[in-house]
């Protein structure tokens, strides 16, 4: 090794090191939250270029947005300026997909198309509209953008037109009309691109293009494979069939390929992104090197020993792949856990530790409040409003901005104009207003219709709130208050809390991060329990809770409301991916009295599958029913039970005085890889940890690491 290439790995971890120093083969770096993935992936660039393994030039190295492309650029330049450092890392090409197919699109477009243009299509949705007008479907704004979602779904998956109906069917999409009718659409879009004299092309067409040219063309593939030498690609659990096909014209035969990714972060498969290629690789790859990045730097080891019970309990394949993060900064604060009567409550609740962490010395900027779907903002924008809180809303419109929440104060307005019988039943008329917007009686099938239907019966919830608080408003009184609360909203300011939807948190990280709505039917949504309490939308929910975890680094707070508004019936149940992770003790002082300030403890046990209350003590030590799917890892439970036997003739005691049968199974199935873990097992306190906690641990560990 030369004095650059030790001066690359110096202050790298074992692992990190490893998966810096692999040859150029094809190298996966299956990357835990935390782990230091980028410098690990910038390292072995500048490695591979110090080494004269390749140019940096012959290096392309992809992500999946602009920041995290202009992150892996920004730390090349400093490999490169520094004390030692490589020379002309600045070169190396580090972009998103489809970034890099324009870039090359446009060299080779004339070689492999001739005289004919082409025009990049910054938005789809006015050929969309025509495309559904032609197939004599809805054009409305939301069905337009469902449709829209679909078409780039179908090609991110290679899907053609004819088969999209097939195909929808097969996974069980949720399709936003009959899937016959989308196909129809899709069919009409293609057709209207491409009848003009320049090509039309969206974002997808982009990668489609690309990869036909490498692959059709022998001179073309020549050329960009002596161009490009090797390949990383960041984030690679979620690649979708059209990159990954991509990707595969770029290799050629060859196989320089470095691939950084967490199969229990793959949060976007609506999209049509897959972990299946990071899970296939050492398959695809027989002789890959494999580097586990599971060295936390990140979160306190109080965050990471919650975020791995989290995912601790996931199940089917790609569970299969969890990596049991290792904490490795200082202990902080424990995880908090607090059940409100309402969201209101939640909400205030929030706020008022959010102020607590100011006054503290915390940053506004590195606060943050993490919910499921973005119709819940309202009330946590509210609540920060109140308390004087500044805040920014990430990765949508803060709630009154929203086109369907202006629309519908428009509609309130004009009906207060009118002067509506003082006698009519307020809430039901505003219901009856908001239901031509889009707030039918049950909610739409299609993303953004159904976006739409949970923003509107959000102002139809907090109507319902206000005229229980103030049932003596009438309707202009109602409108004048709803604008007021428009209102009174913060700007956006970049120095404020952030609010955001889980799924835009994804990639960023805050010293303390408030998860809230943790119940039933929002996290997991209700569609997704739909497909059933074991399926893999489910499993996808928890990877959810999983990414949002993994977020913070000192304090983390979950919450869940029983009822959606004050006074109204506390029917919500709990998360079912909080059942044997939250302490039974979960409790909270913003609760009324009237309401009990205690759950007894914690309420009862619920199975942590289907959320049923559990009734026989074996269910609930297992902790789950007898009739829900079990994971049951039968190799580690057959050692638990030779362990035992051993422990009894130890001791000279039965073997249920060491483990219950039920204990070992519930341990077999958890997984428990820290303290923390194994005593939320019911059954095990701190008498049996002190005794035998070592020895479990470092079995289920073992098995853990294969």
């Amino acid at each position: 090794m030369n004095a650059i290439s030790s001066a690359l790995v110096a202050g790298l971890d074992d692992e990190q090191r490893a998966a810096v120093l692999a040859g150029r083969g094809p190298v996966c770096v299956l990357a835990g939250a935390g782990t230091g993935k980028t410098r690990t992936i910038t390292h072995r660039i500048a490695h591979l270029v110090a080494s004269g393994h390749v140019a940096a030039s012959q290096v392309l190295a992809v992500t999946f947005t602009a920041r995290a492309a202009g992150e892996m650029r920004g730390r090349l330049r400093a490999l490169e300026s520094c004390d030692g450092g490589v020379a002309r890392l600045g070169s190396v090409q580090a972009l998103t997909f489809h970034a890099a197919a324009r870039r090359q699109l446009q060299y080779f477009w004339p070689r492999v198309v001739g005289g004919t243009g082409w025009q990049l299509l910054d938005s789809k949705f006015a050929i969309v509209a025509q495309a559904a007008n032609r197939a004599r479907v809805g054009t409305g704004t939301d069905t337009v953008r469902d449709l829209a979602g679909e078409i780039e779904w179908a090609k991110a998956s290679l899907i053609t037109p004819e088969g999209y109906a097939a195909a929808a069917a097969k996974t069980a999409r949720d399709v936003p009309m009959d899937a016959a009718q989308i196909a129809t659409v899709y069919a009409n879009y293609e057709s209207l691109k491409a009848r003009g004299e320049v090509a039309l092309l969206d974002f997808d067409d982009l990668l489609l293009h690309t990869a036909a040219a490498i692959e059709n063309d022998a001179a073309v593939a020549g050329e960009f494979r002596d161009r490009y030498r090797c390949f990383v690609v960041d984030e690679f659990q979620d690649v979708t069939p059209l990159q990954h096909r991509v990707l595969t014209a770029w290799l050629g035969e060859r196989d320089d390929l470095t691939v950084v990714g967490d199969a229990n972060q793959t949060i976007y498969s609506f999209t049509g992104a897959t972990p299946n290629y990071l899970l296939d690789f050492s398959r695809r790859y027989p002789e890959a090197t494999v580097v586990r990045l599971e060295r936390d730097y990140r979160s306190t080891p109080q965050v990471v020993s919650l975020a791995n019970r989290v995912i601790g309990a996931a199940r089917g394949r790609v569970a299969g792949s969890r990596l049991q993060l290792i904490g490795q900064r200082p202990p902080g604060p424990e995880p908090t856990f607090d059940e409100y009567p309402d969201e209101v409550a939640e909400a205030t609740g929030v706020a008022r530790a959010i102020a607590a962490l100011i006054e503290a010395g915390t940053e506004p900027a590195e606060i943050a409040v993490l919910y499921r779907i973005n119709a819940q903002s309202e009330v946590y924008e509210e609540a920060l409003t109140a308390a004087s809180i500044p805040f920014q809303v990430r990765g949508g419109e803060g709630f009154f901005s929203r086109q369907e929440i202006r629309q519908a104060l428009v509609a309130l307005q004009r009906a207060a104009e009118r002067r509506p019988d003082p006698d009519t039943d307020l809430a039901g008329l505003v219901r009856e207003l908001l239901e031509p917007l889009g707030l039918t009686a049950a909610p739409p099938t299609g993303a953004r219709a159904r976006e739409r239907w949970d923003a509107l019966d959000a102002l139809a919830e907090l109507v319902d709130e206000e005229l229980t608080l103030r049932p003596e408003l009438d309707l202009p009184a109602l409108v004048a208050e709803l604008r007021v609360r428009a209102d009174s909203r913060h700007p956006p300011v970049v120095q404020g809390v952030t609010l955001a939807s889980l799924h835009a948190a994804k990639g960023l990280e805050w010293d303390a991060v408030f998860l809230v709505g943790l119940a039933d039917n929002t996290l997991p949504i209700s569609h997704a329990l739909a497909h059933g309490p074991d399926s893999e939308a489910v499993e996808e929910e928890r990877r959810l809770l999983y990414v949002g975890v993994t977020r913070a680094r000192e304090h983390l707070g979950l919450s869940w409301a029983l009822a959606r508004a004050p006074g109204g019936r506390q029917s919500r149940r709990p998360s079912r991916f909080l059942n044997g992770i939250a302490p039974q003790s979960a409790t909270t002082a913003a609760r009324p009295a009237r309401s009990g300030s205690r759950r007894g403890k914690g309420g009862p046990a619920r199975c942590r599958v289907c959320n049923a209350v559990l009734s026989e003590r074996d269910a609930i030590i297992v902790g789950r029913c007898s009739t829900c799917p079990s994971n049951l890892d039968e190799t580690l439970l057959a050692e638990l039970k030779d362990w035992r036997s051993r422990m009894k003739d130890e001791l000279k005691v039965p073997a249920y005085v060491v483990f219950t049968d039920n204990t070992l199974i519930a341990i077999a199935e958890s997984l428990p890889t820290d303290a923390a873990a194994l005593t939320a097992i019911p059954g095990i306190g701190a008498r049996k940890l002190e005794q035998f906690g070592d020895d479990v641990l470092a079995m289920v560990r073992a098995r853990a690491d294969g």
